[in-house]
């Protein structure tokens, strides 16, 4: 744990990927050492993210990802007032968190090929009393 410290220490700055931000496939785990990544990452969603996803929806700019539903404007104008940054068709409430998702993606990716955090990346069966009954014909 001490080593990786030391070698993001000299390392800098993590960097993601070109293209559009995504939050990594084992999202919302929280291995052992990576808690406080993990807490940055989790705050940085539900407020900075959450806002900028609620601004686009009002102006009607988001994706639906049903094929059957029209997405349309929210009936109320937002305020506009001058010098703010109004989202633009086509962004990414995600950016908002690009660094966060870098330290917390390099985190976990050292931490969760450790003993003790191997688990959470685990699929997990689930007892058959709490499955989901098809429909039997009858």
């Amino acid at each position: 744990m001490v080593w990786g410290r030391i070698v993001d220490t000299f390392s800098g700055e993590p960097k993601l990927p070109p293209g559009p931000t995504r939050l990594p496939e084992y999202f919302p785990v929280e291995p052992k050492g990576c808690e406080r990544q993990a807490q940055k990452l989790f705050a940085c969603v539900a407020t900075e993210a959450t806002v900028k996803a609620r601004e686009i929806e009002k102006l009607g700019y988001h994706k639906s990802y049903y094929p059957d539903v029209e997405v349309k404007p929210a009936a109320e104008k937002p305020k506009i007032v001058e010098g703010e940054d109004l989202p633009k068709p086509g962004d990414n409430p995600l950016d908002e968190c690009r660094t966060v998702i870098a330290y917390y993606k390099r985190c976990c990716d050292r931490e969760l090929k450790k003993k003790q955090n191997w688990i959470l990346t685990e699929p997990y069966r689930v007892q058959e009393e709490y499955r989901y009954q098809k429909e039997q014909s009858k």
